[in-house]
């Protein structure tokens, strides 16, 4: 197979096709236009469906019936879009619909700015909308990536009868690299209990409305099992220079990339310097973290946030090492001297804690 040059969003979005996906629901909002648009013309080519709804709310509800008819579907949006699709994620969860979800990053909070940033770690990871639910959270950091976890997340998906959510930033969505495209793929999944007319067979009811307290409780039961199998099987993460390493750097996304080349840097210098890159953030990927700290002295979590998945850092390793934070907000990228001199003051026992 041969590699085409494509934007991070027309890629994912491509991918999203050949993995099946013939139905996408969505309202604009950048930094992840190119998805719509791109979807817009070529779903209608292979029978799919596009539409634009009337706002993020009609739009996840749109998904909501499209996945309880048993269709892989799929929505994109950003911070603000996806804030508004909260309600209708917390039923996709509670009814057991797989769908993927793709948030596109941008500053926050609020409106915030366009640019690129990880501020919704938590809103995606630690649930977002009402009730006890997860969501498989997926984080590329390359325009192959996108394509490669796409068709994974509509895997899981299916899989578990979760749905998943794709984590990227505008940067990713936007960038453009070579990408090796996969052939479309012919999946039937069985899917016994969809709502797809009952003739024949008992009706199926989709439905996340529990009165009686001790089916809501049995529901919450089944949920937390399907969770404790997905932790125990999914984790993901790429390990980058750790097994020397007396300093990690732990970092997602486009932060992982600035974070592989300081790590290069440091190298160069003599410094035994590591990357841990977590390819999945729920769940958290802690079992390879402490595999990958075990001779490290020193973490440093790099962030476009204020320090969120920090938090997740800090809890899988129990304090048995000391946890260090670099983050910067409002789309500034951190630059490489930044954090190179960060590492370096934390070998040499200083503190340091801006970037500029």
């Amino acid at each position: 197979m041969s590699k085409v040059l494509m934007k991070g969003n027309e890629a994912l979005a491509e991918a999203a096709i050949r993995a099946g996906c013939r139905y996408f629901f969505g309202y604009p909002i950048t930094p992840q236009n190119e998805i719509p648009e791109y979807l817009a013309r070529r779903l209608p080519e292979h029978g799919g469906v596009f539409l634009q709804a009337e706002s993020e709310v009609a739009a996840i509800n749109m998904v909501y019936g499209a996945a309880a008819a048993g269709a892989r579907v799929l929505t994109s949006s950003s911070g603000p879009g996806i804030s508004l699709k909260q309600e209708g994620i917390s039923f996709l969860a509670a009814t057991e619909l797989p769908c993927v979800i793709v948030n596109m990053m941008r500053g926050g909070p609020g409106l915030g700015g366009i640019q690129a940033a990880q501020g919704d770690y938590f809103q995606a990871t630690k649930g977002g909308g009402h009730g006890d639910y997860r969501l498989i959270v997926l984080a590329p950091n390359s325009v192959q990536e996108l394509v490669n976890l796409t068709l994974l997340a509509f895997d899981l998906a299916d899989h578990y009868r979760n749905p998943a959510m794709i984590l990227g930033d505008g940067i990713l969505g936007q960038m453009m690299e070579p990408v090796i495209l996969p052939p479309p793929v012919n999946i039937q999944v069985d899917k016994p209990w969809a709502a797809t007319g009952c003739k024949g067979r008992n009706r199926n009811i989709v439905n996340s409305l529990y009165l009686d307290p001790q089916e809501l409780a049995e529901l919450n039961d089944r949920l937390q099992e399907k969770y404790n199998r997905i932790k125990a099987n999914e984790q993901r993460y790429d390990n980058y220079l750790t097994t020397d390493a007396e300093l990690v750097v732990v970092a997602f996304g486009t932060a992982a990339r600035i974070a592989r080349q300081v790590v290069d840097d440091c190298r160069l210098r003599g410094m035994k310097v590591g990357l841990f890159r977590p390819v999945t953030l729920w769940p958290y990927p802690e079992k390879g973290l402490i595999e990958a700290t075990g001779q490290a002295k020193r973490v440093l979590t790099l962030e476009l946030n204020t320090g969120q998945m920090v938090e997740d850092v800090r809890l899988s390793l129990r304090d048995r090492i000391p946890v260090d934070f670099l983050g910067c907000t409002g789309g500034i990228l951190p630059k490489a001297k930044d954090v190179y001199n960060k590492i370096e003051s934390l070998i040499a026992q200083k503190t340091l804690f801006a970037c500029g």
